[in-house]
């Protein structure tokens, strides 16, 4: 009996996570077809993935498989990533490029961009509601927000300074290596180390890159004569762009925080 149980549990986590994972998925299935598979003329490619973008935002909207509240993540996200991707795809700095031609853009960005940051912060935002989290030993928001204001700054100043990436990676550690998140699958709530989880998402997430730069979405310089997968070193920048999004999603919604059961006073333990 257990076993089942176990298995039942099992496979409802990743029917969740499908869930959780709707809008991202969806880009990646645009993204991948459309590579190999794109009759529409007159559209440019990556003009048709903003609009079925907006289009499945609106559809997810409407059947209300995504509450108001997600989607102003989802607005933010897209603001805050398009103003790092106008940055990075600068001719000054070509961190990675759109070999693709485009109407809607800014500069060197094509505006489908942000939603590929938005779909992060759906995914968590969703996440959060669906397996209905709570924490133990969060720590206080004002650390949180500095913290990540300083890791959004150093995708700029990195280029001019030195990179602070593995300072802000140990501050992270110090500050949430107590820290456990409590997720209920089913009817019994599960825990994990915040960070473990946090590197498991930013795993999935590097993973989901690698397909994106093999279906020519972006790329990166030394993918310009050949594809190769992304180098591992992108985990830590994946790690951090994943904090600064659950952090911003910690603003919106309500962090329940588990507290520790008061100690037994003096006088009650004299009595035991």
């Amino acid at each position: 009996m257990k076993i089942k149980s176990a298995l039942y549990e099992f496979w409802l986590f990743g029917v969740k996570q499908a869930y959780a994972c709707l809008f991202g998925g969806f880009l990646l299935a645009v993204m991948i077809v459309t590579r190999y598979w794109y009759p529409i003329e007159g559209l440019h490619r990556y003009d048709f993935i903003f609009l079925a973008a907006i289009a499945f935002q609106a559809l997810l909207l409407i059947t209300r498989l995504e509450t108001l509240r997600e989607s102003v993540v989802i607005v933010v996200f897209h603001i805050v990533a398009t103003i790092m991707e106008i940055f990075k795809t600068s001719d000054s700095i070509g961190s990675w490029s759109y070999p693709e031609a485009y109407v809607f853009g800014i500069g060197n960005v094509p505006l489908f961009t942000g939603f590929m940051y938005s779909a992060v912060g759906s995914y968590i935002a969703r996440v959060w509601r669906i397996f209905e989290f709570e924490y133990s030993n969060y720590p206080g928001k004002w650390a949180t927000v500095t913290l990540v204001a300083l890791i959004y700054l150093n995708f700029f100043t990195h280029h001019y300074i030195v990179d602070l990436r593995w300072v802000l990676l140990a501050f992270t550690g110090v500050l949430f290596y107590n820290t456990t998140v409590y997720f209920k699958i089913s009817h019994t709530y599960r825990q994990m180390p915040l960070l473990v989880g946090w590197f498991l998402v930013a795993l999935f997430i590097w993973l989901a890159e690698n397909i994106a730069t093999y279906t020519n979405v972006w790329i990166y310089p030394d993918q310009a004569a050949t594809w190769s997968m992304v180098s591992l070193s992108k985990l830590s920048s994946w790690y951090l762009l994943m904090l600064l999004s659950f952090v911003l999603v910690s603003l919106i919604n309500k962090l329940h925080i588990r507290r520790a059961p008061a100690s037994i006073s003096v006088v009650e333990a004299k009595q035991q």
